[in-house]
Protein backbone atom coordinates (compact mmCIF):
# COMPACT_ATOMS: atom_id res chain seq x y z
CA UNK A 1 0.00 0.00 0.00
CA UNK A 2 2.83 2.38 0.90
CA UNK A 3 4.66 1.63 -2.36
CA UNK A 4 1.47 2.41 -4.31
CA UNK A 5 1.10 5.74 -2.50
CA UNK A 6 4.75 6.62 -3.15
CA UNK A 7 4.39 5.72 -6.85
CA UNK A 8 1.26 7.86 -7.14
CA UNK A 9 3.00 10.80 -5.46
CA UNK A 10 5.98 10.48 -7.78
CA UNK A 11 3.75 10.42 -10.85
CA UNK A 12 1.77 13.44 -9.67
CA UNK A 13 4.99 15.26 -8.86
CA UNK A 14 6.38 14.54 -12.33
CA UNK A 15 3.38 16.10 -14.10
CA UNK A 16 4.35 19.77 -13.44
CA UNK A 17 7.93 19.06 -14.52
CA UNK A 18 6.77 17.47 -17.78
CA UNK A 19 4.41 20.39 -18.43
CA UNK A 20 7.23 22.88 -17.76
CA UNK A 21 9.56 21.08 -20.17
CA UNK A 22 6.82 20.92 -22.81
CA UNK A 23 6.16 24.64 -22.42
CA UNK A 24 9.87 25.33 -22.69
CA UNK A 25 10.10 23.29 -25.89
CA UNK A 26 6.99 24.98 -27.31
CA UNK A 27 8.39 28.46 -26.70
CA UNK A 28 11.49 27.55 -28.69
CA UNK A 29 9.75 25.52 -31.42
CA UNK A 30 7.15 28.20 -32.22
CA UNK A 31 9.67 31.01 -32.20
CA UNK A 32 8.44 32.84 -29.09
CA UNK A 33 11.98 32.71 -27.66
CA UNK A 34 15.17 32.89 -29.73
CA UNK A 35 17.31 29.77 -29.63
CA UNK A 36 20.38 31.88 -28.93
CA UNK A 37 18.85 32.99 -25.62
CA UNK A 38 16.73 29.95 -24.74
CA UNK A 39 18.09 26.74 -26.23
CA UNK A 40 15.75 23.72 -26.39
CA UNK A 41 15.70 21.44 -23.33
CA UNK A 42 17.13 18.49 -25.26
CA UNK A 43 20.22 20.48 -26.14
CA UNK A 44 20.64 21.65 -22.54
CA UNK A 45 20.34 18.15 -21.08
CA UNK A 46 22.72 16.74 -23.68
CA UNK A 47 25.24 19.42 -22.75
CA UNK A 48 24.71 18.67 -19.04
CA UNK A 49 25.50 14.97 -19.60
CA UNK A 50 28.64 16.03 -21.41
CA UNK A 51 29.61 18.37 -18.60
CA UNK A 52 28.98 15.77 -15.90
CA UNK A 53 31.49 13.51 -17.62
CA UNK A 54 34.21 16.14 -17.20
CA UNK A 55 36.29 16.28 -14.01
CA UNK A 56 36.33 20.09 -13.96
CA UNK A 57 32.53 20.41 -13.83
CA UNK A 58 32.29 17.69 -11.19
CA UNK A 59 34.78 19.69 -9.13
CA UNK A 60 32.53 22.74 -9.36
CA UNK A 61 29.62 20.64 -8.07
CA UNK A 62 31.70 19.36 -5.15
CA UNK A 63 32.70 22.91 -4.19
CA UNK A 64 29.06 24.02 -4.15
CA UNK A 65 27.99 20.95 -2.18
CA UNK A 66 30.75 21.50 0.38
CA UNK A 67 29.61 25.07 1.02
CA UNK A 68 25.99 24.01 1.11
CA UNK A 69 26.49 21.11 3.56
CA UNK A 70 28.87 23.07 5.79
CA UNK A 71 26.51 26.01 6.11
CA UNK A 72 23.41 23.86 6.47
CA UNK A 73 25.00 21.64 9.13
CA UNK A 74 26.07 24.62 11.22
CA UNK A 75 22.60 26.15 10.85
CA UNK A 76 20.96 22.90 12.02
CA UNK A 77 23.18 22.66 15.10
CA UNK A 78 22.75 26.32 16.07
CA UNK A 79 19.04 26.39 15.26
CA UNK A 80 18.17 23.27 17.25
CA UNK A 81 20.32 24.22 20.25
CA UNK A 82 19.07 27.82 20.42
CA UNK A 83 15.46 26.78 19.76
CA UNK A 84 15.46 24.20 22.55
CA UNK A 85 17.24 26.55 24.93
CA UNK A 86 14.76 29.36 24.23
CA UNK A 87 11.82 27.01 24.77
CA UNK A 88 13.27 25.66 28.01
CA UNK A 89 14.49 28.89 29.59
CA UNK A 90 12.46 32.13 29.78
CA UNK A 91 15.64 34.16 30.30
CA UNK A 92 17.27 32.76 27.14
CA UNK A 93 13.98 33.28 25.30
CA UNK A 94 13.98 36.92 26.39
CA UNK A 95 17.42 37.35 24.81
CA UNK A 96 16.83 35.32 21.62
CA UNK A 97 13.34 36.58 20.72
CA UNK A 98 14.23 40.26 19.97
CA UNK A 99 17.28 39.16 17.98
CA UNK A 100 15.10 36.86 15.86
CA UNK A 101 12.46 39.54 15.37
CA UNK A 102 15.08 42.00 14.12
CA UNK A 103 17.24 39.71 12.00
CA UNK A 104 14.76 37.15 10.61
CA UNK A 105 13.04 39.58 8.16
CA UNK A 106 16.38 41.05 7.08
CA UNK A 107 17.54 39.91 3.61
CA UNK A 108 20.83 38.30 4.56
CA UNK A 109 22.33 38.84 1.11
CA UNK A 110 22.52 42.53 2.08
CA UNK A 111 25.17 41.49 4.61
CA UNK A 112 27.26 39.70 1.99
CA UNK A 113 29.51 42.68 1.12
CA UNK A 114 30.40 43.00 4.80
CA UNK A 115 31.04 39.26 5.01
CA UNK A 116 33.36 39.51 2.02
CA UNK A 117 35.37 42.24 3.75
CA UNK A 118 35.55 40.26 6.99
CA UNK A 119 36.01 36.70 5.70
CA UNK A 120 37.34 37.14 2.18
CA UNK A 121 36.24 35.66 -1.13
CA UNK A 122 36.75 32.00 -0.19
CA UNK A 123 34.53 29.46 1.51
CA UNK A 124 34.08 31.37 4.76
CA UNK A 125 31.89 34.21 3.51
CA UNK A 126 29.63 31.91 1.51
CA UNK A 127 29.22 29.36 4.30
CA UNK A 128 28.42 32.16 6.75
CA UNK A 129 25.77 33.55 4.41
CA UNK A 130 24.18 30.10 4.13
CA UNK A 131 24.16 29.78 7.93
CA UNK A 132 22.60 33.21 8.35
CA UNK A 133 19.76 32.43 5.93
CA UNK A 134 19.05 28.82 6.91
CA UNK A 135 19.30 29.38 10.67
CA UNK A 136 16.04 31.18 11.35
CA UNK A 137 13.50 28.74 9.90
CA UNK A 138 15.21 25.91 11.79
CA UNK A 139 15.40 27.93 15.01
CA UNK A 140 11.77 29.02 14.83
CA UNK A 141 10.51 25.55 13.97
CA UNK A 142 12.49 24.08 16.85
CA UNK A 143 11.24 26.69 19.29
CA UNK A 144 7.57 26.35 18.38
CA UNK A 145 7.83 22.58 18.24
CA UNK A 146 9.40 22.42 21.71
CA UNK A 147 7.10 25.09 23.16
CA UNK A 148 3.97 23.21 22.10
CA UNK A 149 4.97 19.88 23.67
CA UNK A 150 2.24 18.75 26.05
CA UNK A 151 3.18 19.70 29.58
CA UNK A 152 1.84 16.43 30.98
CA UNK A 153 4.67 14.60 29.19
CA UNK A 154 7.24 16.83 30.86
CA UNK A 155 5.54 16.59 34.26
CA UNK A 156 5.35 12.79 34.01
CA UNK A 157 9.06 12.54 33.23
CA UNK A 158 9.98 14.91 36.05
CA UNK A 159 7.70 13.06 38.47
CA UNK A 160 9.55 9.85 37.58
CA UNK A 161 12.80 11.50 38.68
CA UNK A 162 14.21 12.29 35.24
CA UNK A 163 16.80 15.13 35.39
CA UNK A 164 15.84 18.34 33.52
CA UNK A 165 18.55 17.85 30.89
CA UNK A 166 17.34 14.35 30.11
CA UNK A 167 13.75 15.59 29.97
CA UNK A 168 14.85 18.05 27.30
CA UNK A 169 16.70 15.42 25.27
CA UNK A 170 14.46 12.39 25.80
CA UNK A 171 11.00 13.98 25.95
CA UNK A 172 10.95 17.47 24.43
CA UNK A 173 13.35 16.84 21.53
CA UNK A 174 11.59 13.70 20.22
CA UNK A 175 8.17 15.34 20.58
CA UNK A 176 9.36 18.41 18.68
CA UNK A 177 11.08 16.32 15.97
CA UNK A 178 8.33 16.73 13.29
CA UNK A 179 8.50 20.51 13.55
CA UNK A 180 12.31 20.52 13.64
CA UNK A 181 12.63 18.36 10.53
CA UNK A 182 10.11 20.51 8.69
CA UNK A 183 12.26 23.53 9.49
CA UNK A 184 15.31 21.63 8.26
CA UNK A 185 13.62 20.98 4.90
CA UNK A 186 12.89 24.69 4.54
CA UNK A 187 16.44 25.53 5.56
CA UNK A 188 17.85 23.09 3.01
CA UNK A 189 15.94 24.72 0.16
CA UNK A 190 17.11 28.14 1.30
CA UNK A 191 20.70 26.85 1.50
CA UNK A 192 20.60 25.70 -2.13
CA UNK A 193 19.37 29.11 -3.26
CA UNK A 194 21.78 31.14 -1.14
CA UNK A 195 24.96 29.24 -1.95
CA UNK A 196 24.22 29.51 -5.68
CA UNK A 197 23.48 33.23 -5.35
CA UNK A 198 26.66 33.86 -3.35
CA UNK A 199 28.74 32.10 -6.00
CA UNK A 200 27.09 34.20 -8.69
CA UNK A 201 27.87 37.46 -6.90
CA UNK A 202 31.55 36.77 -6.35
CA UNK A 203 33.45 33.52 -6.66
CA UNK A 204 36.13 31.79 -8.64
CA UNK A 205 34.51 28.36 -8.47
CA UNK A 206 31.19 26.62 -7.89
CA UNK A 207 28.06 26.26 -10.01
CA UNK A 208 27.13 29.93 -9.63
CA UNK A 209 30.51 30.93 -10.99
CA UNK A 210 30.00 28.58 -13.95
CA UNK A 211 26.74 30.35 -14.81
CA UNK A 212 28.27 33.83 -14.58
CA UNK A 213 31.23 32.79 -16.72
CA UNK A 214 28.92 31.34 -19.38
CA UNK A 215 26.78 34.50 -19.43
CA UNK A 216 29.83 36.70 -19.91
CA UNK A 217 30.82 34.58 -22.90
CA UNK A 218 27.25 34.56 -24.30
CA UNK A 219 27.03 30.75 -24.01
CA UNK A 220 23.31 30.23 -23.47
CA UNK A 221 23.44 26.44 -23.24
CA UNK A 222 26.19 26.53 -20.61
CA UNK A 223 24.14 29.08 -18.66
CA UNK A 224 21.22 26.67 -18.30
CA UNK A 225 23.39 23.68 -17.29
CA UNK A 226 24.31 24.91 -13.77
CA UNK A 227 20.70 26.04 -13.23
CA UNK A 228 19.36 22.59 -14.05
CA UNK A 229 22.15 20.98 -12.02
CA UNK A 230 21.47 22.93 -8.82
CA UNK A 231 17.73 22.26 -9.26
CA UNK A 232 18.33 18.52 -9.56
CA UNK A 233 20.70 18.57 -6.60
CA UNK A 234 18.08 20.38 -4.52
CA UNK A 235 15.44 17.87 -5.60
CA UNK A 236 17.71 14.94 -4.70
CA UNK A 237 18.73 16.37 -1.32
CA UNK A 238 15.14 17.21 -0.46
CA UNK A 239 14.11 13.65 -1.32
CA UNK A 240 16.89 12.21 0.85
CA UNK A 241 15.89 14.44 3.76
CA UNK A 242 12.27 13.38 3.33
CA UNK A 243 13.37 9.74 3.52
CA UNK A 244 15.30 10.48 6.71
CA UNK A 245 12.27 12.31 8.11
CA UNK A 246 9.95 9.42 7.31
CA UNK A 247 12.36 6.98 8.97
CA UNK A 248 12.86 9.05 12.12
CA UNK A 249 9.13 9.80 12.47
CA UNK A 250 7.83 6.38 11.52
CA UNK A 251 6.04 6.13 14.89
CA UNK A 252 4.17 9.42 14.43
CA UNK A 253 0.60 9.14 13.07
CA UNK A 254 0.97 11.95 10.52
CA UNK A 255 3.92 10.33 8.71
Amino acid sequence: MNSRIITTELLLGAIPIVVLLALWQALVSFGFAPVTLMPPPGQVFARMMQQLASASFDQEILVTLFRLFAGFSIAVILGVVLGLAAAASPSINAVVRPIVRVLAPLPKVALYPALLLLLGFGHGSKITLVVADALFPILLSTYYGAATVEQKLVWSAMAAGTPPREVLLKVVLPAAAPSILTGCRIGLVISCIVVFLAEMITSTDGLGHVLVTASRNFQAVDMFVPLITISLLGLLLNGLLQMVRSYLLRGFPEV
